[in-house]
Order: C-alpha cells, then sequence, then structure tokens
C-alpha cells in the first residue's frame, strides 16, 4: 500500500487512464475537490504534456495536472488506478499493476462477465487475462458490498445494467415474479455513447427523435441477465431494448414482471423500501410517484418508484439514474471509498441539477 498520513488525512493516491472521455472527465471532477485524494497520473497518449485544465476549463484552479503518456511504473506507484477506457484495454494491463499492489477499478466490461466465453461472443475479441475473471467483484454496492471492501479488481457495472438491477432486486429476491416475463424498456441520453466523432451522436441526428437500438441483442443484456440470475437463485428471460434519446445524460428504465401470486401496491411498496432502507444511493419514491431523470443529473442516486396495476396484474418499476455518475465514475467512486475504508458518500454528496 503507498496511502500516506498527512495532519490526520490520510491521502489516496489515484491514477485514471483514459481521462479524456466523459467518464473520464467525470472522475476528475468529482475527485477534484477531495482532500483525502492525490490525482497522480491521469493519462491520454494524445494529450501528453497538455495540462488537464487546458482541455477541461471547468478544473481550473483545482486541478493543476498534466496528461501524460501511460507508465506502468508511474501507475503502479498508485494506491488505486481508474480505468475509465474503451472496452479491451483494462485487460491488457491491469494484471501487471495488480501484481504490484495496486488495486483496480475499471469502468468498462473487461471483467463484468464472469463467463469468458459469453465476454468473447459479445465482444467479439479473445480475452487476454481470463485469469482475472474470477478475481474481478462486479462493483454494484447495493449487492456486493463486502466483497468489494477486500477486493483489489472491481468490475464497475454499466449504466443500463445498474438501473435495471437495482430496479428488479426487490422482486427477484423475495421471488414475487415470474423469472421467465421480465421486461426492461430503458432510454439513454446520448453521452451514454461516448465522447467520439459518431453520427448518431450528433446534435442534428439525436435532436427531435427517439430511437430504439440493439433491439436483436445489446451488449448489457448479459451483464444485467447474470446479475438477475444471482438475485433469484435461477435462470431468468429478459427482453431488454435500449433506446437513445435527444437529451445528453441520464437513463429510465421501466420495468415490467408478472407476479407469482396475489400482491398489493402496499406489500411492493413495504417490499422496496425495506430493501433499500439503509442504501444511501437509493431513493424509493412514495406511492404513485413517477420518477424523472432530471431529479438525478449530476447525482450518484438511483430515484425508484414501483406501481401494482391490477386490471393487466403486472408490476411496474420506474428507475432513473445519471449515466455518468452513478451508472459511471459515481459509482467508481462509490466503490473507492468502500474499498478503503471511507464513508460511502465521501465526495458524492451532490444534490442534482434540475436545469
Amino acid at each position: 500500500m503507498h496511502i500516506k498520513q498527512i495532519e490526520e488525512i490520510v491521502v489516496i493516491k489515484v491514477g485514471i487512464v483514459g481521462a479524456t472521455g466523459y467518464t473520464g472527465v467525470e472522475l476528475l471532477r468529482l475527485l477534484a475537490l477531495r482532500d483525502d485524494v492525490c490525482l497522480q497520473v491521469v493519462t491520454s497518449r494524445e494529450l501528453d504534456g497538455t495540462p488537464v485544465a487546458d482541455v477541461f476549463p471547468n478544473l481550473r484552479g483545482y486541478i493543476d495536472i498534466a496528461f501524460s503518456n501511460p507508465d506502468d511504473e508511474a501507475l503502479a506507484a498508485c494506491d488505486v488506478v481508474f480505468y475509465a477506457t474503451p472496452h479491451t484495454v483494462a485487460m491488457k494491463s491491469a494484471a501487471s499493476l495488480m501484481a504490484k499492489g495496486t488495486r483496480i477499478i475499471d469502468l468498462s466490461a473487461d471483467f463484468r462477465l464472469k463467463d469468458r466465453a459469453l465476454w468473447e461472443q459479445w465482444y467479439k475479441e479473445k480475452h487476454e487475462s481470463p485469469e482475472l475473471i474470477e478475481l474481478a467483484v462486479y462493483g454494484l454496492p447495493e449487492v456486493n458490498r463486502d466483497a468489494i471492501r477486500q477486493a483489489q479488481l472491481v468490475a464497475v457495472p454499466g449504466c443500463y445494467p445498474t438501473a435495471v438491477q437495482l430496479g428488479f432486486l426487490p422482486l427477484l429476491e423475495a421471488g414475487l415474479v415470474d423469472t421467465s416475463r421480465l421486461i426492461a424498456d430503458a432510454k439513454s441520453g446520448v453521452s451514454g455513447a461516448g465522447r467520439k466523432a459518431a453520427v448518431g451522436s450528433l446534435l442534428c441526428e439525436a435532436s427531435e427523435s427517439l430511437n430504439a437500438y440493439g433491439v436483436a441483442g445489446h451488449r448489457h443484456l448479459p451483464e444485467i441477465s447474470q446479475g438477475l440470475e444471482k438475485a433469484a437463485g435461477q435462470a431468468v428471460n429478459l427482453t431488454f431494448i435500449p433506446h437513445l434519446t435527444p437529451m445528453i445524460r441520464g437513463i429510465h428504465a421501466t420495468l415490467y414482471a408478472t407476479p407469482l401470486g396475489d400482491v398489493s401496491a402496499q406489500q411492493l411498496q413495504s417490499l422496496y423500501e425495506a430493501r433499500y432502507a439503509d442504501e444511501l444511493f437509493v431513493d424509493v419514491m412514495p406511492p404513485g410517484s413517477q420518477p424523472a431523470t432530471r431529479n438525478v443529473k449530476g447525482s450518484n442516486r438511483c430515484q425508484m418508484a414501483v406501481h401494482y396495476l391490477p386490471a393487466s396484474n403486472t408490476i411496474v418499476v420506474l428507475s432513473v439514474i445519471d449515466n455518468l455518475v452513478k451508472g459511471a465514475s459515481g459509482q467508481a467512486v462509490q466503490n473507492m471509498n468502500i474499498m478503503f475504508g471511507l464513508p460511502e458518500n465521501e465526495g458524492l454528496q451532490t444534490l442534482s441539477l434540475l436545469l
């Protein structure tokens, strides 16, 4: 461990690989004001030597470090390294850092799936660090908090999987619904596509329009199913349809399930309130509520409401998150806090932006 103590404050040395994307700069925003974090390394091959604040002026006066090329020796000197990179990057270098005692928090999908063959099927690549797959802890704190605390490698869940799993978990854990008939109708803002030049993410293409994609199969489907099956203790059959919406950030998941027996709206409300009573970042709204993405914009909260429609005997759960915070960087920081024995909400006590 490289943690040093200064004036009774534990300072964690942090490295960020791939800090120029949306999740990377969101990590910088969340960590910049913390006295217990020292940003040691922030990497970008294209911007090597360029001050971070020159690229992201909102960080002027808060971060004075420059981007640098990825260097294993410099990264290994960190207590924890975040990979805010595209898929297949972390699996190529995480092992060498872990061998030197550095802890890894990977925001990509490299270590989310426990089935290597399934990962290779969906990501069309050969996995280069299969020995780390079993070691990786899936970083959904509301499920794996104890394992995260001891982990050296954490795989941060995807944005859709976070909203969908948190919404379905109480029903599956209680065995209340037909696991062969689960539906997740989910919408995402365009930032979910990442900070890259892509026609579909251009303002003129995404504005004034709403479209489904990945209908025949989306990479997040096996990840969601893996988590739901663990919660249910049996196989699940999930229909998952993502949509692109003309907003910058946010995930709205509308979830449908058929109860196995008699249920009531009051019973479901009590179930959800009890399941998340001790969770700082899950807000179960009062009966009849309809959460909106603006309620969680910029925050690490998942806000949800549960409804029962007796006419169709259907349970409907509405689950919303900010895809860049609870769906990515905020959840990554939440994991770091757990791993280093800090209050779970350290650096995440931010109110949402309503506009």
